[in-house]
C-alpha cells in the first residue's frame, strides 16, 4: 500500500464531487432527511467497510454525517481511501 502524493490525491478528488483534502484526510459532509435516513446509510457503509477491512473516521449528529478517510498504516491517503470514498458515494446515491 503506497501513500499518494498531493497531486495524485487532487486528481482523484476531481472525480469525487464534494470531497476535500484537509489535515491528512479526504473528507465529505452529508446531510440527509432525518436521523433514520442517516443511520441507514451509515449501516450500509459499515458493511462495505468491513468487507474492505478499511474503516472511516465519522461523526453523526441527527441528519448530518461527516466522513474522514486516511490510511493510518502509511500516514496518509492511499488507493484504499479513494476506493472507499467511491463506494460511499455509490451507497449514498442509491
Amino acid at each position: 500500500m503506497e501513500k499518494l502524493s498531493e497531486q495524485q490525491i487532487t486528481e482523484h478528488l476531481e472525480k469525487l464531487e464534494g470531497w476535500t483534502f484537509e489535515n491528512g484526510f479526504i473528507q465529505k459532509h452529508y446531510q440527509f432527511k432525518d436521523f433514520k435516513d442517516t443511520f441507514s446509510v451509515m449501516t450500509r457503509i459499515a458493511f462495505e467497510c468491513e468487507k474492505m477491512n478499511h474503516h472511516p473516521n465519522w461523526e453523526n449528529v441527527y441528519n448530518n454525517l461527516t466522513i474522514r478517510l486516511n490510511t493510518h498504516d502509511v500516514g496518509g491517503i492511499t488507493e484504499n481511501d479513494i476506493n472507499l470514498a467511491k463506494t460511499i458515494e455509490s451507497l449514498v446515491e442509491s
